[in-house]
């Protein structure tokens, strides 16, 4: 069983290397007319050059797996600003991918929560439809649609599951195939927990990422050595590895928030699971020290016997 890491947005390793940056709605209606798009297409820039450098500093250490920012471009789905954020990054754009498939990178995005398609209100659904929009369209100007992933969860309940997910299906509906075919859903920590997000993934044929921690907050009763193998099973429609989510609870207090490391005692119990179905599986590291935290898990794990480190970010169990 071969286990690939990665870890989102920021490089902790890397100096002032923030993909990020955002501008304000308000800083930018505060701005002469003829220097706003001079402000977004100057973050837009220093994000794309620091998403450039990270790419780098994952090649040289071995990372396969990265999610890119979601705000790598400000204001890009403001309904009073909508830019082409394309064009005049052509080149920028086309770099990243020639990296990300020169070095078989595995390229993601995660919108906010806000993405979601269980609203009762249209605007709602609109939103996220140009959020995923959004999403698509940097994996494609990357050329990276082959490999990358936009994630989402299910959504509210709206005091009514039952009623919110015939609605969340039929909602998805609205969405271009294009784009549902780079979608993935993840199981939360409050609402849908993993059965109700594996049928919706199972109904969509979505691959589902499992998050090992959502699962310990929202168990429900669902015990996971019965699931695991079925939401391997979502990715082979695509034919890609399996991913999942990891993360440990802040403290039991905040038990929901991350912490800036990841537990080795809290993740193992799903480690020893998951090497009971012997299936290799990519897993994205969501502590708040990101890649720092990323290379600490792999230290603890590969300390354990019978588990050899292959490479900076790959573990063989």
């Amino acid at each position: 069983m071969r286990i690939r890491f990665g870890y989102v947005a920021n490089a902790m390793g890397l100096w002032n290397a923030s993909p990020s940056s955002t501008v304000t709605f308000t800083r930018y209606s505060s701005l002469p007319k003829d220097s706003r798009l001079e402000k977004l297409h100057l973050t837009t820039a220093r994000n794309l050059y620091n998403t450039k450098r990270i790419l780098h500093y994952n090649i040289g250490n071995e990372i396969e797996l990265y999610r890119f920012s979601s705000s790598l471009v400000p204001l890009a789905t403001h309904p009073e600003v909508l830019w082409d954020f394309i064009t005049p990054f052509k080149r920028e754009w086309e770099d990243l991918g020639h990296l990300v498939n020169q070095f078989n990178l595995r390229p993601s995005f995660h919108p906010n929560q806000f993405t979601l398609f269980t609203s009762p209100k249209q605007e709602v659904t609109q939103n996220a439809l140009k959020d995923m929009e959004y999403h698509f369209s940097m994996l494609q100007a990357m050329n990276a649609l082959e490999r990358g992933l936009i994630n989402i969860h299910i959504g509210g309940a709206y005091g009514d599951k039952k009623a919110t997910l015939k609605r969340f299906h039929q909602n998805l509906k609205l969405v271009p195939q294009k784009i549902k075919e780079v979608m993935t859903l993840e199981n939360d920590d409050k609402t849908y927990n993993v059965e109700e997000t594996l049928l919706a993934c199972e109904k969509e044929g979505i691959p589902m990422i499992l998050d090992y921690h959502h699962y310990m907050a929202n168990k429900d009763g669902v015990e996971l050595i019965h699931y695991l193998p079925r939401i391997f099973k979502t990715w082979e429609t695509r034919q890609m590895v399996p991913k999942v989510h990891l993360s440990s609870p802040k403290s039991e207090k905040e038990y929901r928030s991350h912490a800036n490391f990841v537990s080795a005692d809290f993740v193992l119990p799903f480690f020893k699971l998951a090497k009971e179905i012997d299936r290799d599986f990519d897993v994205m590291i969501e502590a708040k020290q990101k890649d720092l935290s990323m290379f600490r898990l792999i230290e603890d794990l590969t300390s354990i016997r019978g588990v050899k480190r292959i490479t900076s970010s790959v573990v063989e169990w």
